[in-house]
């Protein structure tokens, strides 16, 4: 099993979760993280880590969100890894909470 990173990660992309992973299963694009599931060892030290709340064991990501499972695999192949943790997008705050940011997911 692995772990989600889902919608409230897109134009928050806190980093606190990268820096507990033993793994260095993260992958970052230009305002959202993906977890690679082939990299992750579902020790589960990033799901509280999140201050978005945004990362779920894959299977209790909520049905709505069911699809960035596979977007999770897709993009950690293209994207480059990151393993240390960087400041959030400057508005951040602002974007947690808000629903259905998939449309501002930047590839």
């Amino acid at each position: 099993m692995t772990f989600v990173v889902t919608d409230n990660c897109i134009k928050c992309k806190y980093t606190d979760c990268v820096e507990v992973c033993p793994v260095d299963c993260f992958y970052e694009g230009p305002n959202f993280l993906v977890i690679h599931p082939d990299e992750c060892i579902d020790c589960a030290l990033c799901e509280p880590e999140c201050p978005a709340n945004a990362i779920f064991a894959e299977d209790e990501v909520p049905a709505d969100q069911q699809h960035f499972t596979e977007l999770n695999a897709e993009l950690a192949d293209i994207w480059p890894n990151i393993t240390e943790k960087k400041d959030p997008l400057p508005d951040a705050e602002e974007w947690d909470g808000v629903p259905d940011k998939l449309q501002h997911l930047e590839r």
